[in-house]
């Protein structure tokens, strides 16, 4: 006769990538008619956009591409003159043919921007991009339990609380916004360059709702009335929801990764500023979930045959966050600081048994007025470290935010300082053995000579180990000892023997 159980189906995400590919993509920009011939190049930044992304069979695909300014000192002696340009990018990631179309997620940072004239009108860029992709599938496991059981039967019963990725999606809003300097500083005639760096500062999973606050923050570097060039930081506020797939606990949390999908800043005659930011906020929900195994079964009065089954589950060991600071000195014979940006790259990683040690590389750019009162530029490379402590068999997975950066000219040098969140990931393939079935076998032999009751210190095995090797049940040694828990080791207990 076939014995009944109780199934419980729990449903959760699969990841099958997370993978980080840089790209290197080179473009050659004509000056437009009115522009003066090249003289040197001062510097160049980056801005990367997402447009979209695309599971295609057994590839994951990213289109996008990188925002470029650069800077450059004329020919002629007149005030310096910028240019942009768009160079796009596109990526692919193999995946596994045999599994369901599910979500992306793309990450984007910018590794470099180098220029260089090669001739009176043209500049060669070169530009550098780092993109993590991770996909996930939906999934169901079922958890099993026996039952009816044989009378007599004893059963370990245990229960783990386990934190699953649930749900994954996006969420895609706008920034659209008038923007004014304040009167202390200096009026603005041209914007030079713009980067969107946003930055969550809280999400929230309430029931069957995402809830998410951050920053867009607008760095923009421009040209004074009076000819010099100054940066300048908007903080720009933003709150945004979106409902979720199902509802959850007050357990549940999101992990989120915020990424401009489109950006313009225009400057009116008056020196108004307005932005236009695509945003999209790409989210993995993850909830505890109680599992109740049975994983092990006896019988003092008889032999049992057990049917066993193994559960595997991809757990969520741990999130957070930690503030990165770098920090270099940079050798320059600088008056003043004009700009200072900091881009960060993802992190190397390397094992170390139970430890885990971070590469965190990173790259500085400054813009200064030296003692001859001519703008010049300098870039420099970080390389922080990082040893964090790691389970056996568990994946970490890191991921920079946006960084903020200063800088201070003095004794021969500028002291560059950055700042940024790095998002820090522990999950886990974990193993759970399950008995789903017990059926009765031989009845066992039972030992004359042997005592009704014996007399055995405890020492590593739990109340559980010392009744199955002695044919007694945990009640009965509770019982007999008067234990409201578990014995302290040493201590000699009475083990009623049947």
């Amino acid at each position: 006769m076939e014995q009944k159980q109780e199934i419980t189906t729990i449903s959760c995400l699969n990841t099958i990538l997370q993978e980080v590919q840089n790209s290197e993509q080179t473009q050659e920009i004509k000056l437009p008619e009115g522009m003066p011939d090249i003289g040197h190049i001062l510097s160049a930044w980056g801005q990367p956009i997402l447009r979209s992304k695309e599971w295609r069979g057994d590839s994951v695909f990213f289109s996008g591409g990188m925002m470029v300014w650069v800077l450059y000192g004329p020919e002629d002696g007149s005030p310096e003159q910028c240019i942009d340009a768009w160079v796009p990018f596109q990526m692919k990631w193999g995946i596994p043919e045999d599994v369901p179309e599910g979500d992306i997620r793309i990450q984007l940072l910018s590794r470099f921007v180098d220029a260089r004239n090669v001739s009176p009108r043209k500049i060669l860029v070169r530009t550098g991009l780092a993109a993590r992709a991770e996909a996930y599938v939906p999934r169901t496991v079922d958890t099993v339990l026996p039952g009816e059981v044989p009378e007599g039967v004893e059963l370990l019963r245990m229960t783990y609380p386990v934190r699953l990725e649930k749900e994954a999606g996006e969420k895609t809003f706008l920034i659209d916004e008038t923007l004014s300097l304040p009167e202390s500083a200096p009026e603005p005639e041209q914007v030079i360059y713009y980067r969107m760096l946003p930055r969550m500062t809280e999400g929230k999973v309430l029931s069957n709702k995402l809830v998410f606050r951050g920053n867009g923050n607008l760095h923009m570097l421009y040209r004074s009335r009076e000819g010099q060039l100054h940066s300048w930081d908007f903080d720009l506020p933003f709150s945004q929801f979106t409902q979720l797939g199902q509802e959850y606990g007050a357990d549940a949390q999101a992990d989120l990764a915020l990424t401009p999908t489109n950006l313009e800043l225009e400057m009116s005659e008056e020196g108004n500023l307005r932005i236009k930011a695509g945003m999209v906020g790409q989210y993995v929900v993850s909830d505890k979930q109680m599992l109740e195994l049975v994983e092990d079964a006896y019988s003092p009065g008889q032999e049992l045959v057990l049917q066993e089954e193994e559960l595997e589950l991809p757990v969520v060991l741990e999130n957070r966050t930690e503030t990165v600071r770098a920090e270099q000195a940079i050798p320059a014979l600088a008056n003043l600081t004009a700009d200072v940006s900091f881009l960060p790259d993802f992190p190397r990683q390397k094992r170390r048994e139970s430890e885990m040690a971070l590469e965190m590389p990173g790259t500085f750019q400054v813009l200064y007025y030296g003692e001859d009162g001519a703008l010049h530029a300098g870039t420099a490379r970080w390389e922080g470290n990082q040893t964090l402590w790691v389970d056996s068999g568990s994946q970490l997975q890191a991921v920079p935010g946006a960084a903020h950066a200063q800088g201070a000219a003095g004794n021969g040098q500028i002291l560059a300082k950055a700042e940024y969140p790095m998002e820090i990931t522990t999950s886990v393939t974990q193993h759970f053995s399950m008995i789903t079935a017990v059926k009765p076998g031989q009845p066992r032999q039972t030992d004359p000579s042997r005592p009704a009751l014996i007399l055995e210190r405890a020492g590593d095995k739990g109340l559980w180990e010392l009744a199955k090797a002695n044919n007694s049940t945990m009640d009965a040694i509770r019982k007999a000892n008067h234990l409201q828990a578990d014995p302290q080791p040493g201590q000699m207990l009475l083990i009623p023997v049947s």
